[in-house]
């Protein structure tokens, strides 16, 4: 069972390692970082720097198929030959996922058109544009399509996945063995939940650097 984790410039961390961290456990996994060319993709911070080895034509038909959000999403939107390599290994995936922004790539592939789906509260707006039926939830499964919510939701998605491929007790394996029993010391990890000045400045400074579309934007 071959995982693919798609990696692009100013990708976000926690968005790929999550989903890595979680599905790589699976009996029989095989993971694979792709990117457009090998070599060293950094996150959006830039202090982070995975090593990739294999190109996109070099992984042709993975079994799931993980694409991650991060600030270099709104680059992606209008790449073509990654959105050509998207759009041809769905054709094979069991699984196509998604984590934050990155159901927007999806999107932009034209894989989730009439599917309901959601990304990062702040992008959310952004999914009708691209024919999506925005929802609010952390993990959404339409069909073969798994969408995941902002950042450290991916580690849920990758959970609930692991969960339908291999069984309640193999998910709940690996949750024990990363120890994932969140205990936040905040309860301000949603906008429904946050207090509104903290709210209103994140989303003033993260609508600076994920810039909604002129318009709606059409999936290729």
């Amino acid at each position: 069972m071959q995982i693919a984790i798609l990696l692009y410039n100013r990708f976000t961390t926690l968005d790929a390692i999550g989903p890595y961290q979680t599905l790589s456990q699976l009996p029989g996994a095989e993971t694979v970082f792709v990117a457009e060319r090998p070599g060293i993709v950094r996150d959006d911070v830039g202090s982070v720097g995975l090593a990739v080895e294999a190109a996109l034509a070099d992984v042709t038909e993975p079994d799931i198929l993980v694409v991650p959000g991060g600030l270099g999403q709104v680059e992606q939107m209008d790449n073509g030959a990654l959105l050509d390599w998207v759009r041809a290994v769905d054709g094979h995936t069991t699984w196509t996922t998604s984590v934050c922004n990155g159901s927007l790539i999806l999107g932009a592939a034209g894989l989730l058109k009439g599917r309901r789906a959601t990304s990062h509260w702040v992008t959310l707006d952004q999914l009708p544009g691209l024919e999506a039926e925005p929802t609010g939830e952390r993990v959404v499964f339409d069909g073969k399509y798994v969408t995941a919510a902002g950042v450290s939701s991916g580690i849920d998605m990758g959970l609930a996945l692991a969960g339908r491929i291999a069984g309640d007790p193999v998910a709940q394996s690996i949750q024990l063995g990363i120890e994932y029993d969140p205990q936040p010391p905040y309860d301000a990890g949603s906008p429904d939940k946050a207090p509104a000045e903290i709210t209103a400045l994140l989303r003033e400074r993260l609508g600076v650097l994920l810039p909604g579309p002129e318009q709606p934007r059409q999936p290729r």
